[in-house]
């Protein structure tokens, strides 16, 4: 018997050093390179790879949004007759959005920031704070007494969790840049290769300049104002500096406005009325059935959403207001969609990042549509080297007089792709492709490649009127409006799509298929706006274990 158990326990170890060898060989296969044969990461050099990263990691504040097939646009009759939403058929790739809207609390972060970074008090940077502050002028009506949301709304703390509004499309942007930057910087430093609380130091200037995710890719060296290696992190060996990159699999894409399509996909969160591979028709307003008010058993007869119920009711009667709100409402005040996403309808309508035209051309994109590509490259100085803005700031006067930031200090200039990039390629053949087929000169039956620019000024197919900003020798601003009775069009390429009903629209406003549009440079009260950012890998994150159309086999 002794004899007997002592080879079983022989046999046993064995076959588990069998196994064992067999996962180190499985496990150093791994290493070694399918096209070569060589060793990858090996402590001897060549090739070294990001082999352990999984997935993108979801930003703050962000949920994980599915892509797919879906129509967008309504299919219903359109009571507006504009005709500028008809059905096509898209597919959207695999992105992140926002929980909720901007709220003032975000909102008054980043202005703190900048108030810290580049203070007002410096002639250099004052417009920088200024021109980033939300109009909050917005409120005012000349036959309403709107003072009160005037000077409390975006700083009291009783609205501090309210979306913020007063924001033109611009400011929205650049928000949304400066967020990046923020995210980045913090994994960076979460990751070893910025010290601890290093972020801390360029906000309370222990450190000149600050963080741009794109020179830190482009040139680390120049991030903190050339100061970044006296705040190396852990990763740092022998005295040598450490930094990530996009193989690094740390840094995530920039923060951004959600394209229309994105938005309208996400609003509609289909994914909840799915049957296998097909839709259960389609809906009407984010959530299931075709009313406004909650059918359930539990709050049965509330409002599922902040909008104008009628002339002169904004939220219902005393002692029973149904919807909950007479202005904006506290973000999560009212149940999320089938993805999660809260106040897709009502609340504050939604900038998102398309140039506004009245049809979707999907003869040339079912794909991810977007129109407002403006393709840019890092500027290369005199030397060949990446050209970052070390002490500039780049200022632009928009139509309102409103001035703001381009570029900040530290940050790469952008240029206009030029021949090098467009020559003999067929997907796309300038910079600015805002109009491509639908205003630009060449999708004019009036083109006319020998007139003056006056007269194709004239016959544009998108007229709209230019108002001229400048400023004199002493800084003040000279406004110059377009008084032509020659325009036709209010739309341009400077006018952009938002979304969604908001607590100043009636209910025909809450379908997310509804659109309508504003000029970038303009602000209102009922207008804010979300994030999104685009995911890069696999289109879901529950991967199926068996190659798809084959059965699995049970080892």
């Amino acid at each position: 018997m002794k004899k007997q158990l002592i080879k079983v326990i022989l046999s046993c170890i064995v076959i588990a050093g069998g196994i064992t060898s067999c996962k180190k060989s499985s496990s150093s296969s791994k290493t070694v390179s399918r096209g070569t044969g060589w060793k990858i990461n090996a402590k001897e050099g060549g090739f070294q790879h990001n082999s352990s990263f999984k997935e993108q990691e979801t930003g703050p504040g962000l949920v994980f949004v599915e892509g797919g097939t879906f129509t967008k646009g309504k299919v219903q009759d359109d009571v507006m007759h504009d005709w500028n939403n008809t059905p096509t058929q898209q597919h959207v790739q695999s992105f992140y959005m926002d929980e909720t809207e901007v709220t003032n609390v975000m909102y008054m972060e980043y202005l703190d920031y900048l108030k810290n970074v580049y203070p007002p008090e410096n002639p250099m940077y004052a417009n920088i704070y200024k021109g980033a502050l939300p109009d909050t002028l917005v409120w005012r009506n000349r036959l309403g007494f709107n003072e009160t949301m005037t000077d409390n709304y975006l700083r009291h703390p009783a609205y501090a969790e309210y979306p913020v509004v007063g924001v033109n499309w611009i400011q929205a942007v650049q928000y949304s840049e400066w967020r990046t930057d923020r995210v980045n910087e913090a994994l960076l430093e979460r990751e070893g290769y910025l010290a601890k609380d290093a972020k801390y130091k360029a906000l309370n200037g222990e450190v000149e300049g600050t963080f741009s995710t794109n020179a830190y890719l482009n040139k680390p060296g120049s991030v903190y104002n050339g100061q970044i290696d006296s705040l190396q992190g852990k990763q740092k060996r022998d005295s040598v500096p450490a930094y990530a990159k996009r193989s690094s699999g740390i840094i995530l894409p920039e923060y951004r406005l959600p394209t229309e399509t994105e938005w309208e996909y996400a609003a509609q969160a289909l994914v909840g009325s799915r049957e296998y591979n097909n839709y259960r028709g389609r809906k009407k307003y984010p959530w299931e059935g075709d009313y406004t008010r909650n059918g359930q058993r539990v709050g049965r007869g509330d409002q599922l959403a902040n909008f104008k119920q009628g002339k002169g009711d904004y939220g219902g009667i005393a002692g029973w207001s149904d919807d909950g709100a007479d202005i904006t409402a506290e973000v999560k005040s009212y149940k999320p969609n089938d993805l999660g996403l809260y106040d897709m309808a009502g609340n504050v309508s939604e900038w998102v990042a398309d140039v506004y035209r009245p049809i979707v051309d999907d003869e040339i994109s079912d794909f991810n549509y977007y129109r407002g590509n403006i393709y840019q490259k890092a500027a290369i100085d005199k030397d060949g080297k990446v050209k970052v803005l070390r002490d500039d700031v780049v200022f632009d006067t928009l139509p309102n007089g409103k001035v703001v930031a381009v570029n900040l200090p530290g940050e790469i200039e952008m240029v206009a792709v030029d021949e090098q990039e467009t020559y003999l390629r067929t997907n796309f053949s300038t910079s600015d492709n805002r109009g491509y087929r639908d205003g630009d000169a060449s999708s004019s039956r009036f083109l006319d490649r020998f007139s003056d620019e006056e007269e194709k000024d004239k016959k544009k197919m998108y007229n709209a009127p230019k108002h001229r900003v400048e400023r004199d020798s002493l800084g003040n601003i000279i406004r110059e409006y377009d008084k032509s009775n020659n325009r036709t069009s209010l739309i341009n390429d400077e006018v952009r799509v938002y979304k969604g009903g908001s607590w100043r629209d009636r209910a025909y406003w809450l379908d997310p298929a509804q659109r309508r549009y504003m000029p970038q440079y303009m602000a209102t009260d009922y207008i804010g706006f979300r994030c999104a950012m685009s995911r890069v890998g696999s289109k879901a994150k529950t991967k199926n274990k068996t190659v798809r159309g084959k059965k699995s086999r049970k080892k």
